[in-house]
């Protein structure tokens, strides 16, 4: 017994001393994420009308996060690794849970923990590529049909418990985040293609499966001027918001969209449309310049790492959070349905900041350890 506490004890030293012992921070991926907060934060500030609890509230929300990715970015990739699957199968017990004892507003979408709240859901954004990665890892690349139905096991069983919450829009981010881990594994276009036609196929059959207030929003996406005082509200307020701020918008706490509450959910969905009402089209272009050197940052990262699972990882969340900007950006100018996804680290909002924050944490590891990863 001795003999195997000692051992115990001096694998644990040894893992310690790793985790401990190298700087992890990648200081371009951190200026760009501070300065993407710092912008977050004054946005949330103007469109929460001042509130200094809610910007408050946010910002210790970011310290939480910061504290983790540095923690996590201290953690070696292949400890992640080996970490991942139970990582994954926590997160599917979390959304069992949230399925019984959930809470929200005409969804169970949040466990309420007494002391704070969270959305299991936003957790499967950063289990799903590292599953998928960590299942892809020892095999030979392209995935095989025999890999792509593993993989779409993995992928499904908590995109069916997201879409049963329910939680449409949520759950397609989780399928594209566990699809592009496929994509960057060298899965074949041709494949891509026939899983598209696929797609469009049962879109008929998906319809029939809908929730009335989903197939509600794709309709008003259509043609959002059927009913401009009801359903088509939220996207003609929106773009009436960002189409009056011009080129240098009306200034800080100046929009009216918000201020006189015409614009819902101004804080939360909805405040890429504040961003644009009061800093302009120049507003809106800085931001997704920030936005941009981000992925483009992870993709370097992806580019250069050691191995099959990093690789994926860091690729596959740089390309999610990308979507993640596309879908807000489109649904706030009408071009996409509103499906209630927060824009990444600017919408106010703690268990999406937090992730995220916590998905770069995994990103600077893997980009640290590059030179020591197995």
């Amino acid at each position: 017994m001795n003999a195997i506490a000692t051992s115990l004890t001096a694998r644990a030293f040894r893992i310690g001393r790793r985790i401990f012992s190298r700087p992890r921070i990648d200081l371009p991926l951190a200026i760009a994420l501070l300065l993407l907060a710092a912008a977050g934060l004054t946005v949330l500030y103007s469109a929460s009308n001042l509130d200094t609890g809610t910007l408050v509230g946010q910002a210790a929300r970011f310290l939480i996060g910061a504290v983790l990715l540095v923690a996590v970015s201290r953690i070696p990739p292949n400890l992640l690794r080996a970490w991942t699957p139970y990582f994954y199968v926590i997160g599917l017990l979390l959304l069992v849970v949230v399925k019984v004892h959930g809470e929200g507003q005409g969804a169970n979408r949040w466990l309420n923990l007494g002391v704070f709240r969270f959305q299991p859901s936003e957790l499967m954004k950063l289990a799903m590529p590292m599953m998928i990665a960590w299942y892809l890892h020892p095999r030979q690349l392209p995935p095989r049909w025999r890999d792509l139905v593993v993989a779409g096991v993995l992928i499904g069983l908590p995109a069916f418990l997201i879409v049963k919450q329910p939680d449409l829009g949520t759950a397609l981010l989780v399928v594209a985040s566990g699809v592009f881990v496929l994509f960057l594994a060298g899965l074949q276009w041709w494949k891509i293609g026939a899983a598209f036609v696929g797609l469009a196929a049962a879109a008929p059959v998906a319809w029939h499966f809908m929730h009335d207030y989903q197939r509600q929003r794709i309709v008003t996406f259509l043609h959002p001027e059927n009913d401009p005082l009801g359903s088509g509200w939220h996207i003609l307020q929106s773009m009436i918001a960002v189409g009056s701020g011009g080129i240098f918008g009306k200034g800080f706490n100046q929009g009216t969209q918000s201020k006189l509450e015409f614009l819902p959910e101004h804080t939360t969905d909805f405040i890429f449309a504040v961003l644009g009402e009061e800093f302009g089209l120049i507003g809106v272009l800085v931001l997704l310049a920030l936005y941009a050197f981000i992925v483009g940052r992870c993709l370097w990262i992806a580019a250069n790492a050691r191995d099959t699972y990093s690789r994926l990882v860091a690729g596959a969340f740089g390309l999610a959070f990308m979507v993640y900007v596309i879908v807000n950006g489109g649904m706030i100018s009408g071009l996409l349905p509103v499906v209630g996804v927060p824009l990444p680290l600017v919408s106010y909002g703690g268990t999406s900041a937090i992730t995220l924050l916590a998905g770069f944490g995994v990103v600077m590891s893997i980009h640290a350890h590059r030179k020591w990863t197995p």
